[in-house]
This record gives C-alpha cells, sequence and structure tokens, in this order.
C-alpha cells in the first residue's frame, strides 16, 4: 500500500508537474480576469487592444519561462519543503516583475499595455496560492495516509542541528519508517516550544505517561546527544521503559560531528549495547607513538584476533616501514590481509603463518625479518577451556611468551609490548595464572638485562579487562541467544565484568608502548564494572522483548575458574600515574630472574608430560597467590 502511495503522489515525471503547474496558473488567470471584470467595472475586455486569449499566452508563455529558470517541477511533490515553497515565489514574483517592466516599457512607447495591470496584479498572488496549496495538499495527503498505515511513531532526543536534521529527514523522505512527533529535552535544554514544527518536550516521568498515552515506543537519539551523554547511564531510563533506542547512524562513525549530512544519517539503526557501554575517545600523544613505529618493522603475533588485528589498523596511521602478521590461524590470517590491502592499498604487509610455541620457527622469523617492535597478543584466552587443558594454556601463554621474548632480546627488538589481562591479577584460573606466570618471566628478563645493559629491548606488559566483540566474548553470545529466542544464559546474579572497547583498549596499548622505559605493567582505566544480569536484561530490552516474559534468562553457575569479580591489582600493588590519566603504572612484586627461568623451564617441561596436577601444582609454586576457584584444582591449594 505505501508503495502505491508513493507511485501516486511522489514520482510524478518533471514534465507531469510542469503541465499540473500550468493548469494551475491558466486557472489563476482566467479567475483573474473574471475578478478583474466582475468587481472593476470600468475594465471593459472587449476594448482592449490586446485580445485577452493573446494576453493569456503572454503570461503563460512567461511563467513557463520562470518555471525553467527556477525549476519549480524538478522537486518531487509529497517531499516538497520550504525551499520548494519559496522556489515557486521567487519565479512567480519574477513573472509579475517582467510584465510589468514589458508593461511600463509600453505605456511609454506606444500608449498601451499588453497585459491588464489589475489582471496582473491578481494573477500572481492568485497563482502562487494554487501552486502552494497542491504542494502542501499532495504532501499533507500522502503523509495521512502513511499514518493510516501505522507508521511507528518516534522522539527525537536532541535539540541540536543533528536532531533536527533528522526529524526532517523522517518527516521528508520515503524510504523511512517512522513518523517523528517531537523532541526531548534534558535538564540543560530548553523545553515547551516547537522546533521545526514539533514540541520539545521535557525528560521526566510525566514524558513516559504522555508518550504511552500516544502509542510512542520508539526514540532516536541524535548524534551529538551521544556525544553529550554518558550512554550506559543516561540512556537507562528509556530501557527501563521498554523504549526501542534508535540512533543515525553509530555515533561512533561520525568522523566530525559538526558536519552534519542527511545522507549519512539517512539510516535508522537500533541502537546496540556496544553503543552503550562506549565511552568517549581516547586522545594520545600520536607523535610519541610515531617516533617508535615511523618507519619500523612491526610484528604482531596472534595479528587475526580481536586484539591482533585492530592494533594492526591502528599502527597503519603511523606509516611503518613493514607489519609482520603472525598467527596459527590460516582462515582468519588469510580475510585480514584481504581486508588490509583494501583498507591501506600502500601499506607493506608480509603474512607469516606460525606457531609461537616453535622456538625453531620463531628464530628464523625474527633472524630473517628483524622486527624493530614486537606487539605480543597471541594467547589462549577462555577461562573455561583453558581450566580443562592446563598444559596447552602453559604451552602457549608462557612457552609461546618465552619463545617471543627470547628471540626478542637475541635479535636486538627495540620494544617488546605484551598484552595481559586483569584475570592475571590473584588468579583463580589456569588462563590467568599462564598470563601472571609470562608477566613475571618478562619483567624479570628486563630487570636482569637492563642491569648491564641500559640499551637493552624494553619490555612492557599491558593489564585490560574485558574488551566489547571479541571473538567468543558475552556480547555476541548473548545476541545469538536472543536471536534464537532465549534463553539467555547468565552464571551469576551477581558477577561482574570490567568492559573496554577494542580500538579503545589498543588505542591504550600504543600509548603505554610509548610510556614505558621497561619493566613496566601499565593498567588501564577500565571506567566501571558492568553487572552482566544487567546487561543480559538491557540486550533483551535492545532487541525489543521484555526480560522473563518474552525472553528468559537462566542461570547456570560460575564456570570452573570463574569468579565474581576480576581485579586490575593485586591487593600488595599499588600504581603510580603515568602522562596519561587513562594508564598507570603497577608496582608489583619483583623476581630473580635466574629463579624464574629456571621455574619456567620446569613448567614447561612439565606441561609436556600431559599430567594436568602435575603442571598446575608448579604453577600454584610460582604464583602462590593463584588460589583455583569453583574447579578441580582446589585440591591442590592449601586448606
Amino acid at each position: 500500500m505505501k508503495a502505491s502511495i508513493n507511485n501516486q503522489f511522489g514520482y510524478l515525471p518533471r514534465w507531469g508537474v510542469l503541465l499540473i503547474d500550468l493548469l494551475l496558473c491558466s486557472t489563476a488567470f482566467w479567475l483573474s480576469v473574471w475578478v478583474g471584470s466582475g468587481f472593476f467595472h470600468y475594465l471593459d475586455l472587449s476594448q482592449q487592444i490586446i485580445p485577452v486569449g493573446i494576453q493569456y499566452l503572454i503570461v503563460i508563455a512567461v511563467q513557463i519561462l520562470a518555471c525553467l529558470v527556477f525549476h519549480t517541477y524538478s522537486g518531487i511533490l509529497r517531499y516538497s519543503t520550504f525551499i520548494d515553497t519559496l522556489k515557486v515565489l521567487l519565479s512567480n514574483i519574477c513573472v509579475g516583475m517582467v510584465l510589468g517592466l514589458i508593461n511600463i516599457i509600453m505605456e511609454y512607447s506606444v500608449g498601451w499595455h499588453p497585459v491588464l495591470n489589475t489582471v496582473l496584479a491578481i494573477y500572481v498572488p492568485t497563482s502562487f496560492v494554487l501552486l502552494y496549496l497542491l504542494r502542501v495538499g499532495v504532501k499533507t495527503l500522502s503523509e495521512t495516509m502513511e499514518r493510516s498505515q501505522g507508521s511507528p511513531l518516534v522522539m527525537i532526543y536532541g535539540t541540536q542541528s543533528a536532531g533536527v536534521a533528522i526529524a526532517k529527514m523522517l518527516r521528508s523522505a520515503g524510504n523511512t519508517p517512522y513518523r517523528p512527533i517531537g523532541f526531548i529535552a534534558d535538564s540543560d535544554e530548553r523545553y515547551g516550544y516547537d522546533l521545526a514544527g514539533l514540541r520539545v518536550r521535557e525528560l521526566n516521568e510525566k514524558l513516559f505517561i504522555w508518550m504511552a498515552k500516544h502509542n510512542v515506543r520508539h526514540v532516536i537519539v541524535s548524534p551529538l546527544k551521544m556525544k553529550e551523554i554518558t550512554p550506559a547511564k543516561d540512556l537507562q531510563i528509556f530501557i527501563n521503559h521498554n523504549i526501542h533506542i534508535l540512533t543515525t547512524p553509530y555515533f561512533t562513525q561520525w568522523e566530525n560531528i559538526e558536519d552534519i549530512d542527511l545522507q549519512r544519517i539517512g539510516r535508522i539503526d537500533a541502537i546496540r549495547i556496544e553503543d552503550l557501554l562506549e565511552r568517549q575517545q581516547i586522545a594520545i600523544n600520536t607523535e610519541n607513538v610515531r617516533h617508535i613505529l615511523q618507519k619500523k618493522v612491526v610484528l604482531v603475533s596472534g595479528a587475526a584476533g580481536s586484539i591482533g588485528s585492530e592494533l594492526v589498523r591502528q599502527i597503519q596511521q603511523y606509516e611503518p616501514q613493514a607489519t609482520i602478521l603472525l598467527d596459527i590461524a590460516e582462515s582468519p590470517l588469510h580475510d585480514l590481509i584481504l581486508d588490509l590491502q583494501i583498507q591501506f592499498p600502500s601499506a607493506r604487509f608480509i603474512p607469516v603463518i606460525a606457531d609461537i610455541r616453535n622456538r625453531t620457527r620463531m628464530e628464523q622469523i625474527f633472524s630473517e625479518m628483524r622486527p624493530d617492535v614486537v606487539y605480543h597478543a597471541a594467547a589462549y584466552k577462555h577461562v573455561p577451556l583453558m581450566e580443562s587443558f592446563p598444559n596447552e594454556a602453559i604451552q602457549a601463554n608462557v612457552l609461546g611468551t618465552k619463545n617471543m621474548a627470547d628471540m626478542a632480546v637475541k635479535y636486538n627488538v627495540q620494544r617488546f609490548v605484551m598484552i595481559s589481562t586483569d584475570k592475571a591479577v590473584n588468579p583463580t584460573n589456569i588462563m590467568g595464572a599462564s598470563k601472571r606466570i609470562a608477566e613475571i618471566y618478562v619483567q624479570s628478563l628486563f630487570r636482569k638485562l637492563s642491569a648491564t645493559n641500559p640499551d637493552c629491548t624494553k619490555f612492557i606488559t599491558t593489564r585490560f579487562g574485558n574488551v566489547l566483540g571479541s571473538n567468543g566474548s558475552v556480547i555476541p553470545y548473548f545476541r545469538k541467544q536472543i536471536a534464537a529466542g532465549g534463553p539467555v544464559t547468565v552464571t551469576n546474579p551477581d558477577i561482574i565484568r570490567y568492559f573496554m572497547t577494542i580500538p579503545e583498549a589498543c588505542c591504550l596499548v600504543m600509548e603505554a608502548s610509548t610510556l614505558g622505559e621497561g619493566g613496566e605493567i601499565f593498567v588501564f582505566d577500565m571506567g566501571e564494572p558492568v553487572k552482566i544480569l544487567d546487561l543480559a536484561r538491557n540486550m533483551i530490552r535492545l532487541a525489543g522483548y521484555t526480560p522473563e516474559k518474552d525472553i528468559q534468562i537462566v542461570f547456570t553457575g560460575l564456570r570452573p575458574g570463574e569468579k565474581l569479580y576480576e581485579e586490575l591489582l593485586n591487593k600488595k600493588e599499588t600504581t603510580i600515574p603515568t602522562a596519561h590519566d587513562k594508564i598507570m603504572v603497577a608496582r608489583v612484586r619483583e623476581f630473580d630472574f635466574d629463579t624464574v627461568s629456571s621455574q619456567v623451564d620446569e613448567l614447561i617441561d612439565t606441561s609436556r608430560l600431559s599430567k594436568p596436577f602435575m603442571t598446575v601444582k608448579k604453577m600454584k609454586q610460582l604464583v602462590p597467590e593463584y588460589i583455583s576457584n569453583n574447579s578441580i584444582y582446589e585440591q591442590l591449594d592449601p586448606q
């Protein structure tokens, strides 16, 4: 039905619009003649030098010329705007001025008028009114018919230029399913007035009563508003009232938020949970990063992973000589290369399929390619899976890191940045403990080397929590469960986690790599922790469902090795600030490298025996604070 409305009112060819306009102008002319002869008795048409029929042809000829000059016929009638009205007005004014000028010239030259001034004075406003009513009438009729088809009503949160542009786009475009009914202003904005023909209402409980009364279930948040607010907190009021939140487009995609372009905001999307959790863009010292990366050979291990691939992309803005993409996963690495070649056609990428656990292969790569900077992101990261395979966790996270670190020293890498995790603090699982052992190894290695060689490889460790949208993370998992109709599984109603976006985490990694002088463990400001149960409920509401009614939430219990909350620092550790307010340095216990190296070698040898309990027992000796939780290895902990 909607398509038929568009065909009937919206897509007349230009010549069709011009013919309708000329028909209305003809009507206006003869109406003007009738009014002039009926109300102005001195007007005797039979005594005119120029017959009224010829006058009509003169007026219509000038009118056609004005229409061609101002393109009054080029607009789509049902999408008519103020600009279209202005074009019609200007064209009619020009018709009056041109014909009036012709009358003056003819009066002084031959003593008579081609077109009667009285008819002309009536014709100009009459033709404008008829042309204007045509456009307003078609637009109003089409909008009325669309309303009868049940287009959802929507409020626009934000009264700045982006919000106004969205309202205009929704009211004029024919490919959007929503009809704007008003604006929402918070306490910092004016309300109670009309903006672009729509009422601006205050954000309070009365608003939601009014919205429920008028069946308004959608709110569009303008991009400018998203930049001003804290989405996770300030949009919760809409989620709590089961209001479907929309945005256009995701505000992270606006390079210049002041550059409002109707074409760019033409897509209306449901807001994602990632947009609610995302924080303000982080500013880093790009010149410092450029200094350590420009014209350098950079190696990224785990390059095809979530963190690794984003690191690769961010590195390219600093113009490295080459980027080595090291990964064991063939298909993801192949896909990454194809994307990078399109995104960075002039950059040089060297894909390498290799296993960091293979020391001989690592030596071959380092000796041949001689990287200047290494970002070590390759690791096993899934807590429950590693709880079942501790030997593999040691092989990848400890042996792999040892191989990479040893080769970095041997082949004079300038900086080695290791990606660690908040699960390494007071670890309760295999994965976290294996990453803590890797931290200890690279830290103690740097301490030993720097004691005799100040120019040795600078080893830097970065710790952060969960990243939004990473492979296997909770958000994609919940999204799949919701799409399947539920239930959504949460391990524990009290479990909380820190979240950070992938670009944000990688941005801080880049900055930390410039701040470090070696041996530091940098921890990031992860913001406020998020309750996973609240996350699940919000995702269900954002999908348009009601938690516990449309989609059930089921508690499955903590998984092996999982704890209710993650810590960024050991209880005995403290932090000191850095030049960046989002990055701190953790003061951690120092270890003797010779002792650590011997214990790590024993641990690696034990892991090759495929005896999990022996491996975990040695891990607990290396990391005394490692106390298993909800795991079969709890029996190894002191009672």
